[in-house]
């Protein structure tokens, strides 16, 4: 293949051909959507990555690899983060629409912040 052949994953999905993704990419999507909704929720209310760490009883360099995409917590720690954020996470793992969201629990105006892993959509 030449370089003027070559698409990029998200061009051939765009266009509608098959795309097959390693196991890897996939996961590393959906680390980096959970890392996504954390720094979300976590802006949304003025926390600091320090801040965050000391109410989730973690250090500020976790809470940045989370944020990043380097890290995949656990459930226990991902309990410990929705309670810190204030928030229940909702995890909706079903192929290409799958999500991470934090639902405020004062119920306010703060409505769920879907992130779908890199490339995908739940509108797709």
């Amino acid at each position: 293949m030449n370089h003027s052949q070559w698409k990029t994953h998200r061009t051939r999905r765009i266009l509608g051909e098959h795309v097959e993704e390693s196991p890897a990419y996939v996961d590393a999507g959906y680390a980096f959507a959970l890392g996504q909704a954390v720094y979300d929720r976590r802006k949304e209310l003025g926390l600091s990555q320090s801040e965050l760490a000391r109410r989730a009883s973690m250090t500020q360099p976790q809470i940045s690899n989370i944020e990043g995409g380097d890290s995949v917590p656990t459930l226990p720690l991902l309990t410990r983060l929705a309670k810190a954020l204030d928030a229940s996470l909702t995890i909706d793992l079903d192929g290409d629409s799958s999500t991470f969201a934090f639902r405020a629990h004062d119920g306010g105006d703060d409505g769920p912040e879907e992130i779908p892993p890199s490339g995908r959509s739940s509108a797709a």
